[in-house]
């Protein structure tokens, strides 16, 4: 059950990949969908696809690590384990076994700002994949059985996927310094010990706040009439009580206007990262968007900025990469490096400012501009390839974003970016004055992170 950490963490593994593996000469085609609400306010979203024999059931609730308490970090994802346990009508243990004897697959994930669960099924069992998330709303088992069970699990997660990968904890790291306010300053993971201390009670009740069917997306994507799907949906949904939707909460945090330091020791790492960090907007914006954009231009490939001045030239850097992590009500600009050798890491910190100064005085050509146009279509295209990207499109696009046409002109807002815009918002964002500098090495004694 792969989490955004996991995400983030394959940025700074051996690949050091910024945008995965883009397509070839592919174009976006126009994904029809309709949706429409139950009478409990659950939001439905179908999407006909007859190309293969597969459906997808998935359903993403508004909850994610930011709606979680101080001292009781971790739930959001804690769920995304323990709502597999079992139903009323589905046996501990029994779930992955019931999927995968029908010959389907499932899994989940959370991020800080939502959770998200779906089956895969061959198409003939689309009432089966209906039946197991209204299940999964309707009737879970949340015991203490399962609580401790699924405790161990995430601890166990936590030591493979983050304590013992090396550079596991520069999200966290990261976090904590960029946001004082806002909940984005905890990891969605979460505080092992939060999960110790809470009480049967706390669990059932962050269920019930939550989990409900109008703070939530059920989307159908793949081969299936729609007739029949709308009525199985009723059926196994329409019954499940509406539930009191909290607004979310507003934190603002304070513009950063002087550039601040701050360290980590990592006993799992021997080459130190060099890493800035700057508070970007919503993904929802425009300006989210551009600096998408600008990411692409510093590092995404052997022929962008940074790579080929700190890798290929200077030779200064192991790797180099760039992106921005976008989410609902900010985001975090991310730059790092690994030096090569004695290289100095301030020395690294000045190519970056260099590189995000030449970006914020002259133009990207023309020629640069159509090769970045290029690669956005490519991704987009990628993104929504088959039912399980849709599906995910959908959901996410309903949810957070609020506009579920954005599966089909997202990509026109990104071609509507102009030269001057990308120059524009870099000079915005990406100054000196409102970035952290991180130095994330390795552990020198037992004494822990420190700010400076």
């Amino acid at each position: 059950m792969e989490e955004l950490e996991t995400f983030i963490m394959k940025k700074f593994g051996l690949a050091f990949a910024f945008m995965g593996v883009l397509g070839t000469g592919s174009f976006a085609q126009k994904i029809e969908f309709e949706e429409y609400d139950l009478p409990n306010g659950m939001h439905v979203i179908l999407h006909q696809d007859h190309s293969a024999p597969v459906v997808v059931t998935s359903v993403m609730y508004h909850v994610g690590a930011k709606d979680e308490q101080p001292d009781r970090t971790g739930f959001a994802h804690f769920f995304e384990h323990l709502l597999f346990e079992g139903t009323e009508n589905i046996e501990r243990g029994e779930w992955f076994k019931i999927v995968s004897s029908n010959g389907g697959k499932n899994n989940a994930n959370t991020t800080d700002d939502r959770t998200y669960y779906y089956e895969v099924f061959p198409s003939n069992n689309l009432q089966l994949g209906l039946w197991m998330e209204s299940e999964r709303l309707m009737h879970p088992i949340i015991n203490q059985i399962g609580v401790d069970t699924q405790n161990e699990v995430v601890k166990e997660e936590k030591r493979l996927r983050i304590d013992n990968q090396p550079y596991g904890n520069i999200l966290k790291a990261v976090k904590q310094n960029m946001f004082k306010n806002h909940p984005y300053r905890w990891t969605t993971i979460g505080e092992m010990e939060h999960l110790d201390a809470a009480k049967l009670d706390e669990f059932k009740a962050f269920f019930k706040k939550f989990y409900v069917p109008n703070n939530a997306v059920l989307v159908v994507a793949g081969d299936f009439e729609k007739e029949q799907a709308r009525k199985w949906i009723s059926d196994y949904f329409s019954s499940i009580p509406k539930g009191t939707v909290t607004p979310k909460k507003q934190y603002e945090e304070a513009p950063i206007t002087k550039e601040f330091h701050a360290s980590w020791e990592d006993p799992n790492v021997q080459i130190p990262m060099l890493l800035t960090a700057y508070r970007t907007p919503s993904m929802k914006t425009r300006d989210a968007r551009v600096l998408d954009m600008i990411s692409t231009i510093l590092s995404d490939g052997k022929s962008s900025r940074l790579y080929k001045r700190l890798v290929d030239t200077e030779k200064k850097a192991l790797d180099v990469g760039a992106f921005n992590y976008s989410q609902e009500d900010y985001g975090t600009y991310f730059i790092y490096a690994l030096p090569v050798g004695d290289t100095s890491l301030e020395s690294l910190s000045k190519v970056f400012s260099e590189e995000i100064k030449k970006l914020q005085t002259d133009l990207i050509s023309e020629r640069e501009y159509e090769k970045l146009l290029n690669k956005f279509e490519n991704q987009f295209v990628n993104a929504n390839s088959n039912v399980e990207g849709i599906a995910h499109s959908l959901a996410n696009y309903y949810l957070l974003y609020k506009d579920v046409n954005l599966i089909n002109n997202e990509l026109d807002i990104y071609r509507s970016i102009t030269r001057e815009e990308i120059r524009n918002i870099a000079k915005q964002y990406l100054n000196d004055n409102q970035r952290l500098v991180l130095e994330y090495g390795p552990e020198k004694d037992k004494s822990q992170n420190s700010t400076k």
